[in-house]
């Protein structure tokens, strides 16, 4: 596998709203950060962040766009990229967008986050 198949693995299981899914694709050491500034560090957190996340945000469609590799070699991956999400939270349209960083290392022959970082984007 190469590491742009993990872009759309990533991004079809986060579309499946389903921890179990998600969580074989990051690493036990990983972190996350939101674009609200809010930290997550190691694997246990992240799903507690991420399920958080599903049980508010009901119908997501979440897409990447822009996406810009800055480093890709036999195990370690680094793109940027734009997001968007739209969905229903407390029964209302809502959306957002903003601009990421990921970092990717191989591991047992399997592409997995390392870190995400998703932040405003400033015009």
């Amino acid at each position: 596998m190469k590491p742009e198949d993990f872009i759309e693995q990533y991004s079809d299981a986060l579309k499946t709203q389903d921890w179990k899914i998600v969580e074989s694709l990051i690493h036990n050491d990983a972190s996350v950060t939101f674009s609200n500034g809010v930290v997550h560090i190691g694997k246990p957190k992240i799903k507690i962040a991420f399920e958080k996340n599903f049980s508010v945000i009901k119908n997501e469609v979440y897409l990447i766009s822009k996406v810009k590799w800055l480093l890709k070699n036999e195990s370690t991956a680094v793109y940027l990229f734009d997001f968007y999400w739209k969905g229903i939270v407390n029964n209302k349209q809502a959306a957002g967008n903003g601009i990421g960083t990921v970092v990717l290392i191989k591991e047992s022959g399997k592409w997995k986050l390392l870190t995400e970082h998703l932040g405003k984007k400033f015009s």
